[in-house]
């Protein structure tokens, strides 16, 4: 065998791994951080956001809390704040993340910097439920 037929078998096997890695992602075998893991309901129901622009000398803001309406605890919650125009359409939004944990029946405050629009819409974008498993077997 010659040195560039080994290439090339090696360059095909590296494409068909890849391929198929690629595959699997896109037909959810593998899973994606960026897959849905709860009911979009879930979000009126176990969350609820109470907020308010803000201007300081940085610029405008928007801060609030965040409630956990749910007897679980959520992690990596995200908010999508989105600015809306005089008209009521949406013209940009950001993402913000609550650090930490936002603890079952209770809430958590947050606060960002954005740019300044006539209105806004804040509310829940994506979060994890915590694992809280049983503890380990005492005696």
């Amino acid at each position: 065998m010659t040195r560039l037929a080994g290439n090339t078998r090696r360059i095909a096997a590296r494409s068909t791994t890849t391929s198929l890695a690629l595959a699997l992602v896109l037909v959810g075998i593998v899973p994606s951080s960026a897959q849905m893991l709860y009911a979009p309901e879930s979000l009126q129901r176990d969350f609820r956001v109470e907020w308010q622009p803000t201007q300081n000398r940085r610029g405008a803001g928007i801060e609030g809390y965040v409630y956990n309406t749910s007897n679980r605890t959520a992690q990596r919650v995200s908010l999508r704040i989105e600015r809306v125009d005089g008209s009521g359409s949406v013209v940009g939004s950001s993402t913000v993340w609550i650090p930490g944990e936002l603890p079952m029946t209770d809430r958590v405050y947050f606060s960002a910097s954005v740019p300044t629009a006539a209105r806004y819409r804040v509310q829940v974008l994506s979060f994890d439920w915590s694992c809280q498993g049983g503890g380990g077997g005492g005696m």
